[in-house]
């Protein structure tokens, strides 16, 4: 630094010998290229005296960048890719439109409903559903992102999980992509592929279609029906039970016939009875047989006119209502019957349309189609330790040449400058109190000394006793 290096400002101030040219013959242009070329060749010289700090200033840089690209944590970014979803129809929008815009606010919802009215996709509604706070909530919880974000609130790990995941979609081919950026590659792959999973599931939880609704319908409808079915049969069971009653028609009509075989039987005996009077007396053991047989089936066929009936024989050993009562079961009995016959038909076309609803449901519900499934992965995403190392070396070179060019300006200005006496005095009083500057024992070359000296030895001496002896004075 001992050698004699001149400034832009010796130029100036050198200015007045041109040449063997007149100033009055030199125009401005010549006199202001040549006085650019002149500070361009003095600028580069300093510089070039320069080197050696400015190579030191770039070697430490590039050391302390590349030390610093080493210790931050790499990154890994897991992609998964879903198909373009089918297209949804009107009735299915709206739960689906609330829970998207949950994650957005109200301009995004806008957005996404003037999307859907204009009959677009649901690849944008869906790309809503997981940026909402339902599904970065349960990603939250399943993997207990406070504590790995260092979070103390739920908000703030919204935002920290919000700016690791990217999600986009191609407007040509509407293929959604999902991506997880964290330090973990397992998390990472993990995160994704749950991502998939939450959008499944709350796209089949809120879907609105007509067929779902139906299906609803239908199983309230089935519930209720179920139960005036199993009310009716147990009616109806109650009363055959009681009444002997298991087919009235049929019944009646084997009573019919019956009553009337009897009272066939019985004109057949009394005749006989009326012949055998006329030959034989009372006591005669054939008329007294007659007599027999004849009171027998006319007590069955009193029993089977009047069994049960008021004034008629008790009928609780009977194994069938009389005739006389069957006009009076038959009407209960057919309205039982015909309600419990009602109440199984439309059971059936109840069930019936239910499992219909449920393929219909199941068709309208848009399936997550993966394309792509989240993998673990092996390449890191950040930090690019190259180009850190690269740029670290670059800003450690422009600080020496700020450096060298603000020290040129400080030297070029006159040391009894009340500003540059001022600014001494600052950085005099500045470099006491503070404890980098102070004094380590007697060594003077200390390495809190180190950038001082270095100032001092490259401003002269001349200038650093004037220096050193303003604040000795005052």
């Amino acid at each position: 630094m001992a050698r004699e290096v001149s400034t832009p400002e010796d130029i100036d101030s050198a200015q007045p010998d041109v040449g063997t040219v007149p100033n009055e013959e030199r125009s401005d242009d010549e006199r202001e290229k040549e006085l650019s070329s002149e500070r361009a060749v003095a600028t580069l010289r300093l510089f070039w005296a320069q080197r050696k700090f400015m190579l030191r200033m770039g070697v430490y840089a590039l050391f302390a960048s590349a030390i610093i690209a080493i210790l931050i944590p790499s990154k890994y970014q897991s992609v998964t890719q879903l198909m373009p979803p089918d297209d949804l129809s009107g009735s299915k929008l709206g739960m689906l439109s609330a829970m998207a815009g949950r994650a957005a606010g109200a301009g995004s919802l806008g957005g996404i409903a003037s999307d859907l009215l204009g009959g677009k996709n649901s690849g944008a509604l869906f790309v809503g559903i997981i940026q909402s706070q339902t599904v970065q909530d349960r990603l939250i919880q399943q993997f207990n992102l406070m504590r790995v974000y260092r979070d103390s609130k739920i908000e703030d790990a919204r935002l920290d999980l919000a700016q690791r995941t990217d999600v986009s979609e191609d407007r040509k081919s509407g293929i959604i992509a999902i991506g997880v950026t964290d330090r973990d590659p397992k998390r990472a792959a993990a995160m994704a592929q749950t991502y998939v999973q939450e959008l499944d599931r709350l796209v089949a939880q809120v879907s609105t279609s007509s067929a779902r609704r139906e299906r609803i319908f239908l199983e309230e409808r089935l519930r209720a029906v179920k139960a005036d079915l199993d009310d009716s049969a147990k009616n109806f069971s109650d009363f055959a039970s009681k009444n002997s009653a298991i087919d009235i028609p049929a019944q009646g009509k084997a009573m019919v016939e019956a009553a009337a075989k009897l009272q066939g039987e019985l004109i057949a005996v009394q005749s006989e009875l009326e012949g055998l009077k006329q030959v034989y007396t009372e006591d005669n053991v054939r008329v007294r047989s007659a007599r027999a047989r004849m009171n027998e089936l006319q007590k069955k066929l009193n029993e089977i006119g009047s069994a049960g009936t008021e004034g008629g024989a008790k009928g609780d050993d009977s194994l069938f209502p009389s005739i006389r009562r069957l006009p009076i079961l038959g009407i209960t009995y057919a309205d039982l019957y015909r309600r419990t016959k009602i109440e199984e038909a439309v059971y059936e076309l109840l069930t019936e349309q239910y499992e219909l609803a449920k393929v219909e449901e199941a068709k309208e519900i848009p399936s997550v189609k993966l394309l792509d499934a989240a993998l673990v992965p092996t390449k890191k995403t950040f930090p690019p330790r190259a180009v850190i190392t690269v740029l670290g070396a670059l800003v450690g070179l422009a600080i020496a040449v700020t450096w060298i060019a603000a020290k040129t300006q400080w030297d070029a200005v006159e040391a009894s400058d009340p500003r540059k006496q001022f600014a001494v005095e600052v950085f005099t009083t500045t470099r006491a109190s503070l404890p980098i500057f102070l004094h380590n024992g007697s060594n003077s070359g200390s390495n809190g000394h180190r950038p001082w000296l270095w100032w001092k030895k490259a401003k002269g001496p001349a200038e650093s006793e004037q220096e050193d002896g303003k604040p000795d004075a005052q």
